[in-house]
């Protein structure tokens, strides 16, 4: 009963990995963070990026999950929330988001300032920031590119949480500056038309698509993340 209370206490954007390493979903994360690395054989995937067609997706509960699972193993990584029109990273982790990835950019913070610590061993944590009134300039702009460029020699792994693509053409310019690209679909929601065309604009945009993250696919109790190579 004591366990059950803490992790409703503690998981409070479902960081199942943080709270309960142990579970099988976990697992399924360790999973994912395998095939990345299988997936970077000639070419070290540093940068990755999670997206979705639609939103409701599970696109930022899984970039956090493979941000803490991809800690648990040692690497140094900074979880960006990229998502510059409802970001959720802050309340993920619990820190304010007061500097962030817009006052980075148009600096008015430098990465010390806006780049966080979490409790999570090895996991930094670079918010959002105050929210723009024109993300897709912001991130396409010549800053956010030499900001990628120097977060990867301070880090080992850089994942971006982004908006869904059907949405904003935020992804497809992030997408651009990456090694790699997650696509999330949530099993028995996506449209399969949708997931199609999430694809195709990956694709128009030169992406490097890693691979689907097929979340709510419930096979096996507790076992609720697939991952299948592209």
């Amino acid at each position: 009963m004591a366990r059950k209370q803490q992790l409703k206490e503690n998981n409070k954007r479902s960081l199942i990995t943080q709270v309960d390493p142990k579970s099988p979903v976990s697992e399924q994360y360790r999973t994912i963070r395998t095939n990345i690395e299988f997936a970077s054989i000639d070419k070290k995937v540093k940068t990755i990026l999670v997206t979705s067609a639609g939103p409701g997706e599970g696109k930022s509960t899984t970039a956090a999950n493979l941000a803490v699972v991809m800690a648990q193993q040692g690497n140094k990584v900074l979880l960006v929330d990229a998502d510059l029109r409802k970001p959720t990273a802050h309340y993920t982790f619990g820190v304010p988001n007061i500097a962030g990835l817009t006052s980075l950019i148009t600096k008015q913070h430098t990465e010390e300032e806006a780049i966080q610590v979490t409790k999570i061993n090895n996991l930094f944590l670079l918010p959002s920031g105050p929210i723009p009134p024109n993300p897709a300039e912001l991130l396409s702009s010549r800053a956010m590119s030499l900001f990628l460029e120097n977060v990867k020699t301070t880090f080992d792994v850089v994942i971006l949480d982004s908006p869904p693509l059907m949405a904003v053409t935020d992804p497809q310019i992030i997408s651009n500056y990456t090694d790699g690209t997650i696509l999330v679909v949530s099993s028995g929601k996506t449209d399969q038309e949708q997931v199609v065309k999430a694809k195709d604009l990956l694709i128009a945009a030169k992406a490097k698509i890693l691979g689907v993250v097929l979340n709510g696919k419930e096979q096996k109790e507790g076992q609720n993340y697939y991952y299948y190579g592209q």
